[in-house]
């Protein structure tokens, strides 16, 4: 990665040999293999590590997770933050396996929305709630830096699976605890 950086920047007319740029193809490796480190993560044993028997049937929500990724057209990051939520159906998760869940997807080449149905669906698919609900809310650098220039613009993607697709009372509670 470190060589494909160096060629990179060779590529733009840029003098390798400069003080600013010696060390900058082994950073910028350094940074993106940081950047897509979700490719390594096992979401089932994630999940599977840190689930607990309960009797508790009423909506858990995950408000404002930060999330950084990679827009997979651009390989420019999108920023923003990602809200989840779910009702127990005999399990409950550690909540901070949902921040990593979270994680895990966006440290991925990415689009947002791709990103907002795979958490969806791993914690519908391991977890076996009632329903899940994920909304994600993010800028785009490929759209602030583009010709478009929309400093600000915000995306905005949801994805409700089960009793949050199926039902509006428990659709509308949930947006309403995120707002």
């Amino acid at each position: 990665m470190e060589e494909a950086y160096r060629k990179l920047l060779s590529e733009t007319g840029e003098d390798l040999n400069r003080d600013g740029l010696v060390d900058t193809p082994r950073r910028a490796a350094k940074a993106f293999s940081y950047l897509t480190r979700g490719y390594g993560k096992n979401i089932k044993e994630l999940i599977s590590s840190s689930l607990f028997e309960s009797d508790i049937d009423e909506m858990v929500v995950v408000k404002d997770i930060e999330i950084y990724s990679l827009c997979e057209h651009h390989l420019l990051p999108f920023l923003g933050k990602c809200h989840v939520a779910y009702i127990p159906n005999g399990k409950v998760i550690g909540l901070s396996k949902i921040i990593k869940v979270v994680d895990a997807f966006s440290k991925r080449l990415q689009i947002q929305e791709n990103l907002t149905t795979q958490i969806a669906n791993a914690i519908m698919e391991h977890l076996k709630p009632k329903g899940v609900g994920v909304i994600i809310e993010a800028k785009h650098l490929c759209m602030i830096l583009s010709d478009d220039e929309k400093q600000n613009s915000l995306v905005k993607t949801s994805c409700m699976l089960g009793c949050f697709r199926d039902s509006e009372p428990t659709r509308q509670e949930f947006l309403s605890l995120i707002l």
